[in-house]
């Protein structure tokens, strides 16, 4: 009796062993969440190495970046973006709370960059005189600066002026000369949002300035300029002048440019 007594014991201590909840407690990883995902050989992912990246915020929008240089706004996906990064989709969304801001902040990144590229044109352009030949040549350097950016990054430069659902930015300068344009660096506190518009809206004012553009002709002339430079970008992605070279583009582009600053140049009857 004794032996079975102790048989039924051991089998019974087994099987409570055995049940959810009882008999063992579950192992949480440090710093709570759900458990970490085992790496190559069979190994657990470390706790920190999953969610406690050093940089993480920025190490996910780098990725991203490299996601929409590939293919564009619809490849900047946020579970994409983590498994990229080798984290949780739970890590990466304690920095971006869904795809659209991880998106707004790779349009943004991509506004910086296509800022910059206009400026690095319109600052090769630059004499130590300035006068009316300048302030046109600083508007066609920042218009091929425009156009090398849309062309080198094309993915990038697509995400730079997807929708975006978050931040719908007004252009309150395009019809007022002199009023602060989002992102100009006339206005405190400017982002990168409208930065590329903010430049254009500079370089008009210049022209105004120096005498070479007439002041009834500058309202409104940072859209005209802007939808010139960027329908010809487009023409060269998707339109007619996909499979033009470099040299037949720049014709087009010194082309475009000779007749908007002509129209924006000439004088009233």
């Amino acid at each position: 009796m004794a032996d079975v007594e102790a048989k039924t014991g051991s089998s019974t201590s087994r099987a409570a062993a055995n049940e959810p909840g009882e008999g063992r407690t579950p192992q949480t990883p440090a710093g709570g969440g759900s458990r970490p995902g085992r790496g190559k050989g069979g190994g657990a992912k470390s706790g920190k190495g999953a969610y406690h990246h050093g940089d993480l915020r920025n190490a996910l929008i780098s990725a991203a970046t490299d996601l929409a240089r590939e293919g564009g706004p619809e490849s900047v996906v946020l579970r994409a973006v983590a498994r990229r990064v080798g984290v949780s989709p739970t890590a990466a969304y304690r920095h971006f709370a869904g795809q659209a801001e991880l998106l707004h902040a790779v349009k943004e990144l991509g506004q910086e960059r296509l800022a910059r590229s206009m400026e690095s044109g319109g600052h090769a352009t630059t004499s130590e005189a300035d006068g009316p030949e300048s302030a046109e040549a600083r508007m066609r350097a920042l218009g091929h600066g425009y156009l090398s950016f849309a062309l080198a990054e094309q993915g990038l430069y697509r995400v730079a002026f997807c929708r975006d659902t978050l931040h719908l930015s007004p252009l309150d300068g395009a019809f007022a000369p002199g009023k602060a344009v989002p992102g100009s660096d006339q206005e405190d506190g400017a982002n990168w949002d409208f930065r590329s518009f903010g430049i254009l809206v500079s370089a008009l004012d210049d022209m105004v300035e120096q005498g070479r553009m007439p002041p009834e002709r500058r309202p409104g002339a940072e859209l005209t300029a802007w939808a010139t430079v960027h329908g010809l970008a487009m023409l060269c992605l998707d339109g007619p002048l996909a499979g033009a070279s470099p040299e037949e583009i720049h014709v087009v582009a010194e082309r475009a440019f000779d007749v908007l600053i002509a129209g924006f140049t000439a004088r009233s009857a």
